[in-house]
């Protein structure tokens, strides 16, 4: 069995006292699940504040000599195989491009979303081809149990051919780019044609550094005919859908979270009532690492990879640059910023921060 180093850059404060959506410490979970890794030692840390990185050494047994502030140094000293990379949004493409010029890492995983502009994912993204580095992004629920058996269900036929995919939660961005990414896994990984979006945004939500909205609806298709459907703000659009995903085929529909059903997952076929089923839950950090490992000793390419995610992420940017165009936004996406940022810098959009 190979055995692989591991490093985190960001370790991020006190993990006792997380704040979703400002910092949530996802160092630890990544930490958490690099020691599970039988095959893997978390070998050194980096934060520019060092007592941060110095209580995540001590949690996680790093010696003192792999503790760093400059996350550059302690990738060309410990030339970790694997390093993810945990801190807030708008710092990831700088991180991720610094961290693949170094030529240590063979791999980098780094957490979602890409970036805070589309340009800056692309950026991201190319710096890893150019310098040959493995890079993958923390889309982890491509392994939990629920979506992963609505996958099955699927290629095995339950509900016919796929005709749509709805997605319902929190925001089209920092919770959206997973439902993104499953919708896209869901429609056999294609890139969306085009897209038409529009949102509401009266109640500031910054979250880890990067605006979200509090309200969008979206619809947009793949090249195969499949289309789809998003709803996000609780209250409001995540309820329409009623579900996490939503597959509709022509001889049924699987729902995945379903509303008000106690079941992680139901599913209907032609003519036929619905069938529940719950799942015992996974460490999908662990599994996501794994996986990340594994690809590293295969050569093959992660369902979690920079190009997956870059298909997640553009129809997010495309929605909120189709609701500042008031009309459809046909991919590839030709604007290389944030439109919801930037309408927010403009004074289209005015949201209140809570007191």
């Amino acid at each position: 069995m190979t055995q692989y180093t591991a490093a985190v850059i960001g370790t991020g404060a006190d993990p006792d006292d997380r704040v979703w959506g400002e910092s949530a410490a996802m160092a630890y979970f990544h930490g958490d699940a690099y020691q599970a890794i039988p095959n893997c030692d978390l070998a050194a840390c980096a934060d520019i504040v060092r007592e941060n990185a110095e209580a995540f050494a001590e949690e996680y047994d790093v010696p003192d000599a792999n503790v760093f502030e400059d996350y550059e140094e302690m990738l060309r000293t410990v030339e970790p195989d694997v390093v993810s990379i945990t801190t807030p949004v708008p710092t990831h493409a700088d991180l991720v491009v610094g961290a693949a010029e170094t030529g240590a890492p063979g791999a980098i995983h780094c957490e979602k979303p890409m970036a805070h502009t589309w340009g800056e994912c692309q950026r991201a993204a190319a710096a890893a081809d150019e310098h040959g580095v493995q890079l993958t992004y923390n889309h982890q629920r491509r392994f939990a149990p629920a979506w992963r058996e609505a996958k099955r269900l699927l290629d095995d036929g339950a509900i016919g051919d796929l005709q749509r995919v709805e997605m319902g939660g929190k925001n089209l961005y920092d919770y959206g780019t997973h439902f993104f990414d499953l919708c896209n896994h869901f429609a056999g990984e294609h890139r969306p044609e085009w897209i038409l979006g529009q949102v509401h945004y009266e109640r500031e939500d910054v979250r880890y550094g990067v605006h979200n909205e509090n309200q969008a609806l979206a619809t947009w298709s793949y090249p195969n005919g499949v289309t789809g459907l998003a709803g996000t703000g609780f209250g409001t659009g995540a309820e329409a859908i009623g579900c996490a995903h939503r597959l509709v085929g022509d001889a049924g529909a699987i729902e995945v979270h379903p509303d008000g059903v106690d079941a992680d997952l139901r599913y209907r076929g032609d003519g036929d009532g619905w069938h529940a089923r719950s799942f015992d839950e996974r460490d999908l950090h662990k599994a996501t690492l794994e996986h990340v490992l594994d690809c590293v000793y295969t050569d093959e390419t992660p369902v979690v990879s920079a190009a997956h995610a870059l298909r997640a992420t553009e129809p997010i940017f495309a929605a909120w640059e189709s609701a500042r165009r008031r009309g459809r936004v046909d991919l590839p996406l030709d604007a290389e910023g944030n439109a919801l940022t930037e309408m927010v810098d403009d004074g289209t959009l005015t949201p209140v921060a809570d007191e």
